[in-house]
């Protein structure tokens, strides 16, 4: 005779059987999302693979031997495959909304779903059938699950950014590292102040136990880390905000551990991310153009001080610029390199770069990659470019002499060759006008450009047929063909105005002409903390 059931009704809630249920559930849920992500990721693994881009950067900066001089061997791009293009333009006219992005948050739409969808499951693992107010440890176990997914967002090396493909570095990956850091706090708190009042209500103390005290530690901690990684502490005070969380971090893991037993699982895979992270030295070749490092320097008290430093050039080996690759003083230290373009600026007839300020230093980057690439290895890769438009808005006429130099050494490349390059720079202030050098092919307009309207008229524009070598716009604003029909990249880098500006002008425009031009690719790289 089999042993009478207990009716479900009258079971006691147990919450250490029932509980790492929910754990296994949740991390089901978010990885099955990762593998999502990767699985749409696919093609563009493929290409960077077949391109050499995906592992470029892996070993990290190199040494060379030295820099080869320039030669021009031009070639006429290949024939464009316009059903192919029409395809990869259908397909970027269905993702253009998710590039849009509403101001102040520094997210895109797509972001911004992602960032829900994985609230949701939070919150739903933390609320379906758990007695929260009488047993609350449902949340402290979803707390402990966001472990994994907050290290692996934020190592900088982790193989997640490899296997997304080139240009979705830690910096493109941080704000899921933010929000599983919120999670954690929001979990954390439900847990924690449900079980207070609990022993409020029954009179039991709150401090003096081990697994009270380590608990009210272990919520104290991680208060203080969500509290100082806000981003107005971030920005003005960094590298408070760096020694904190570091220091704040290890110590929550020891505080957690001793606060309950079942931390331990999830500790482990936090501590593989962050073993995985690798750190590089040392330097002149070895990344792709657009990426940038961190400098480490180990004097005048700065050994915890790092600072980001965009790689001004291409790599020595096709770089237009007459001295590339960049100096380096002594006792520093080289992290990188990371970052990078998630856009193959090869892969597109027509390129649109825009600047704001500093962000110069990562288009240019670019622009320098891409003639280097059709002017002197001559096309190698299949490079389909035609034309480029690149564009500079900065405060003073003055500042323009940062970068003349490098400018017109990729202008002086792209002359009579099959690559149709056209500098724009956008001043903002009449302040020296005087001091305005003499760039090939280039314009300066004393205005504040309409990203909207630039990408507007440049997807609407043909390339002329005559090359010039003055200072002259070379395309026939009266001839009107709605694209090459081979693509279009834009890359827009600088503060957040410029930025969720560009996102959104694709975002409009992909809808409408997405499929005439053959795709729009954007890539945005936000100078920011």
């Amino acid at each position: 005779m089999a042993a009478p059931v207990v009716p479900s009704n009258f079971q006691i809630y147990n919450s250490y059987v029932e509980d790492p249920k929910w754990q296994i559930r949740f991390t089901i849920i978010w990885c099955s999302g990762v593998a999502l992500a990767l699985a749409v990721s696919v093609p563009s693994l493929v290409l960077g693979l077949r391109h050499g881009r995906s592992l470029k950067s892996i070993t990290g900066i190199s040494e060379t031997n030295g820099y080869q001089s320039a030669h021009s061997d031009d070639k006429e791009p290949p024939p464009t495959n316009r059903r192919g293009r029409r395809l990869v333009g259908a397909w970027n006219a269905i993702v253009s909304p998710m590039h849009w992005s509403p101001p102040q948050l520094e997210l895109n739409l797509g972001q911004i779903i992602v960032l829900s969808a994985y609230l949701t499951a939070v919150l739903v693992c933390i609320i379906k059938d758990a007695p929260l107010i009488s047993n609350p440890n449902r949340a402290g176990f979803l707390a402990l699950a966001q472990f994994p997914v907050v290290f692996l967002f934020a190592t900088k090396n982790s193989i997640l950014s490899l296997l997304l493909g080139p240009g979705n570095g830690y910096e493109k990956l941080n704000f899921m590292h933010r929000m599983a850091g919120r999670a954690m706090f929001l979990a954390g708190c439900i847990h924690g102040s449900l079980w207070i009042r609990n022993h409020l209500q029954y009179g039991l103390p709150i401090l003096g136990p081990q697994k009270e005290t380590s608990g009210v530690a272990s919520l104290a901690l991680l208060c203080t880390i969500v509290l100082t990684s806000l981003r107005p502490v971030r920005r003005l005070f960094y590298e408070y905000f760096f020694v904190i969380h570091v220091l704040t971090y290890v110590a929550f893991f020891v505080t957690i551990c001793y606060h309950t037993i079942y931390a331990s699982p999830w500790i482990f895979p936090p501590l593989a991310f962050y073993g995985a992270d690798i750190r590089v030295h040392n330097c002149d070749d070895g990344w792709l153009a657009g990426q940038h490092v961190r400098l480490r320097v180990f004097f005048s008290n700065r050994v915890f001080e790092s600072h980001a430093f965009t790689i001004l050039s291409a790599p020595p080996s096709h770089s237009c610029l007459s001295s590339p690759g960049f100096l380096l003083a002594a006792r520093i230290m080289l992290d990188g390199p990371y970052g990078g373009s998630s856009v193959d600026l090869g892969l597109h007839e027509s390129v649109l770069l825009i600047a704001g300020g500093s962000g110069v230093t990562f288009t240019l980057g670019l622009l320098d990659d891409i003639v280097g690439r059709c002017v002197k290895l001559g096309r190698s890769q299949g490079e389909r470019t035609r034309r480029i438009e690149f564009t500079w808005c900065i405060r003073s006429f003055g500042q323009i002499q940062w970068f003349a130099p490098m400018l017109t050494d990729i202008a002086t490349a792209a002359s009579n060759s099959s690559i149709d390059l056209h500098i724009s720079i956008f001043v903002t202030c009449l302040c020296d006008p005087e001091a305005v050098p003499h760039i090939p092919n280039s314009i300066v307009t004393l205005s504040r450009p309409s990203i909207k309207d630039l990408l507007k008229d440049f997807i609407s524009l043909s390339p002329s047929s005559e090359m010039a070598d003055s200072v002259e716009i070379r395309f026939d604003r009266s001839e009107k063909s709605h694209g090459l029909g081979g693509g279009v990249a834009v890359c827009a880098s600088g503060p957040e105005s410029l930025t969720r500006e560009a996102q959104n002008a694709v975002a409009r425009l992909g809808l409408t002409s997405s499929m005439d031009v053959g795709g729009i690719a954007l890539h945005t790289e936000l100078f920011t903390l």
